[in-house]
């Protein structure tokens, strides 16, 4: 299992609409072959900063299989817009813990 990372700015005063644009791009993730599962969640000290964790079966389901599909220009669509600066993506594998323990 993979954990892709993605550290979110959103522009100021259009989170509103980042969520509900979140909405829908999460169904299109969710369809894609390797997804496991993702959550979004909203920093508490700062209201436009995000973090995305997207969990995949393996590096290539997300990078060549995700990013390489048509619905991933869906996605840009409907998100990159919001991005300010552009985000860093990340990726993740277990090493300890309750989960995929090594």
């Amino acid at each position: 299992m993979i954990l892709e990372v993605a550290h979110l700015s959103v522009r100021p005063n259009h989170t509103g609409e980042f969520e509900f644009a979140f909405r829908h791009a999460q169904t299109i993730i969710a369809a894609m072959p390797g997804y496991i599962s993702h959550e979004l969640q909203r920093c508490v000290e700062r209201e436009n900063e995000y973090i995305l964790l997207v969990r995949w079966e393996t590096l290539e389901d997300h990078e060549d299989g995700f990013r390489g599909s048509p619905q991933y220009q869906e996605w840009k669509k409907l998100l990159h817009h919001f991005y300010e600066p552009f985000p860093v993506v990340l990726h993740y594998e277990p090493v300890l813990g309750t989960n995929g323990q090594k």
